[in-house]
């Protein structure tokens, strides 16, 4: 649940800073997709220090898992790096689409085995607050990476 909350949390402080700087209207998208970026950064390193707990989330059918947790967090670190850069950043948020959608099955096996990290310990339940999660951060990277804007409302990158 906590790592939710610091998920919710890291999206919106960049929109929060660009608010209280009086810059909505230049610098909103760029700040959206940084909290997507920081939201992909923490994740992706995740994968690099919780190793083991992840690779429980994939189901043992799948051979080498630790090496799969692995080669996802460089892929959401990657992500998180083309979020930031404006040349990058709508297909950055297609790869974040991609990925969220791609990964929700893992989520729901590792609710059903109740794997001990992140929240799916709950068991089904947690999947009450995992998907409409995975919808605004799906959402999130449609709004502020993907979407094309008309060239009358658009400010910088």
């Amino acid at each position: 649940m906590s790592n939710l909350i610091l998920m919710l949390a890291l999206l919106g402080l960049p929109l929060i800073v660009v608010a209280l700087m009086r810059r909505w209207a230049v610098w909103h998208r760029a700040a959206g997709a940084a909290g997507l970026a920081l939201v992909f950064l923490m994740t992706g390193a995740g994968h690099f220090f919780l190793t083991d707990l992840l690779a429980q989330m994939i189901p043992p059918v799948f051979p080498q898992r630790e090496f799969l947790v692995l080669a996802t967090g460089v892929v959401e670190l990657a992500i998180a790096v083309g979020l930031l850069l404006p040349a990058t950043r709508r297909l950055a948020g297609l790869a974040a689409i991609a990925v969220l959608i791609g990964f929700l099955p893992f989520n729901v096996y590792a609710a059903i085995a109740q794997v001990p990290i992140g929240g799916h310990e709950w068991g089904l339940s947690y999947l009450l607050i995992r998907i409409p999660m995975q919808a605004i951060l799906i959402g999130w990277a449609w709004w502020f990476a993907v979407r094309r804007q008309n060239a009358a409302a658009a400010g910088p990158a």
